[in-house]
């Protein structure tokens, strides 16, 4: 049996009256979550879903989420998981492109965002507020599922087009949180793992929710970061593991006051999702006297692609990659690069996605004949074999832990009728790694203040992705070949924030 399922299965059945979930003052044990997850199933078997239908996921790490993901899980669906802050653009994109016949939505979601997908598309959206309107017939057993069987479509882009779907399957997932458990942070049903990460991104999703529920650990969740929550959670707990990214370790080292004894039950920290800075590793331990471990991954993985060890760790790097995946690095020729020298990261192994969902160009775009997924991160690696992160060949921002796709932000300023072109680009900023910015000209006689452009893509895009500075250029700089050139884009010092 290869479903995702069948891991709460068996921990039900090894630990059925142990903790599995904890949110705030309630807990759930693994026997109670098996129960309200077969009733998860049982209602989505009501609503039509059968093996191979997507559900949308729009949820912050409450406890619905865990429950409505193994319940479209059990019935072999195709889980989509969004993020509650997406608009209605967004929303419709993400229902439209994958087909989902099921939409289940938090009720901090907009009703005015909401209403916009079904006007596209067709799917049936259900409240996912509350536990109580489950099916009383619960659905016993996971739907089999191969190993080359899709479990998860999670959207991502590059720097051109709509958001893709990276198809994560059964037996990629179930291998990456192996992984995770059994080689790189040895997580049994002993540990408590706080759920800091959001559960509808890859990190959160493998590392936190998958490993923590195969392993029969406990992992509480925590629906919004606040650094002085997170520490009091972590004392009350006795929590073991946390996992975060490197804006969360900033956090936690900025409060006063704290020391060692704040931490005293962990023992393992974890950092993913954006590059960390090597001062706010030594500010955490300067702090805590804890040690932070970096991994590396993308959505496309799984997520975990490579991780410090224990033994053997080195502050900056990724580390090396996990047991049965290989990296190397390529030149623009596609050669490998020599050690010490820069190129581009390709990863090849049991992680990497089956491919775009619905698109074979940009599939085969990213995934070689030979297998090997071109990240478009460039890196160097060292005599021992570690790999540090040098730059970014695609264009993508990484403002807090999540991805900005400058296209997508670009999109919605020529949808103004006083921009006449715009070139959204990162800008380094001390807490979030990179805030995202934009470098717009107008139309001739057009008038619009940096401020209204802001707004304006504000109420159209998730908090998270608007461009906080605005400034105008009468021309954008440009090639030989007209294309603008976002490396000679300089923000200057007046620049609206």
């Amino acid at each position: 049996m290869t479903s995702l399922a069948q891991n709460l299965t068996d921990s039900a059945e090894r630990f059925p009256d142990r903790p599995a979930l904890r949110l705030h003052d309630t807990t759930l044990t693994y026997a109670e979550l098996g129960d309200l997850v077969g009733r998860a199933a049982g209602r989505m078997a009501e609503l039509g879903v059968t093996a191979g239908d997507r559900v949308g996921l729009m949820l912050p790490n409450v406890l619905e989420f865990p429950v409505l993901f193994y319940g479209a899980q059990r019935l072999g669906a195709i889980v989509v998981p969004m993020n509650p802050l997406l608009k209605g653009r967004e929303i419709a994109h993400y229902a439209g492109d994958s087909g989902m016949s099921v939409l289940w939505a938090h009720d901090s979601v907009a009703e005015q965002d909401l209403a916009q997908a079904p006007e596209e598309v067709s799917v049936q959206r259900v409240d996912a507020s509350t536990l109580s309107g489950l099916a009383d017939t619960p659905v016993g057993d996971a739907v089999e599922r191969a190993d080359s069987d899709t479990a998860v479509i999670l959207y991502t882009s590059g720097t051109t087009g709509a958001p893709k779907g990276a198809e994560l399957t059964h037996g990629g997932l179930n291998r990456n949180l192996r992984v995770c458990i059994e080689d790189l942070m040895d997580i049994d049903e002993n540990d408590v793992i706080m759920g800091c990460l959001p559960l509808f991104h890859v990190f959160g999703l493998t590392c936190a929710l998958n490993a923590a529920v195969a392993a029969g650990a406990l992992l509480v969740l925590i629906p919004r970061f606040d650094a002085q929550v997170v520490l009091s959670s972590i004392e009350q707990n006795g929590a073991t593991i946390f996992e975060g990214v490197p804006t969360m370790y900033t956090a936690l080292a900025g409060l006063p006051g704290v020391g060692p004894e704040a931490v005293a039950t962990l023992r393992l920290c974890s950092s993913g999702g954006a590059a960390l800075p090597a001062e706010v590793v030594r500010a955490f331990e300067a702090a805590y006297g804890a040690k932070i471990l970096e991994g590396y991954g993308l959505s496309e993985t799984s997520p975990v692609a490579s991780f410090n060890r224990v033994e053997q760790a080195k502050i900056g790097s990724i580390g090396t990659p996990i047991p049965g995946v290989e990296f190397k690095l390529t030149d623009l020729a596609g050669q490998p690069t020599p050690v010490g020298e820069v190129g581009e990261i390709c990863i090849r192994g049991h992680n990497v996605m089956k491919g775009y969902w619905n698109r074979p160009e940009a599939t085969a775009e990213a995934i070689d004949a030979d297998g090997w997924f071109h990240t478009g991160d460039l890196a160097r690696a060292d005599e021992d074999g570690f790999y540090f992160i040098v730059d970014r060949k695609k264009e993508l921002i990484i403002r807090g832990g999540f991805n900005v796709y400058p296209r997508e932000i670009e999109e919605v300023l020529y949808e103004h009728p006083a921009v006449r072109e715009a070139a959204v680009i990162g800008l380094p900023h001390p807490t979030h790694g990179e805030e995202v910015a934009a470098a717009v000209s107008l139309r001739p006689g057009a008038q619009v203040t940096p401020e209204e452009l802001r707004d304006w893509v504000k109420a159209r895009v998730a908090p998270y992705k608007y461009p906080r500075l605005v400034w105008f250029l009468d021309e954008l700089p440009k090639g030989a070949t007209g294309k603008i050139l976002k490396r000679a884009i300089e923000a200057p010092g007046s620049a609206t924030s």
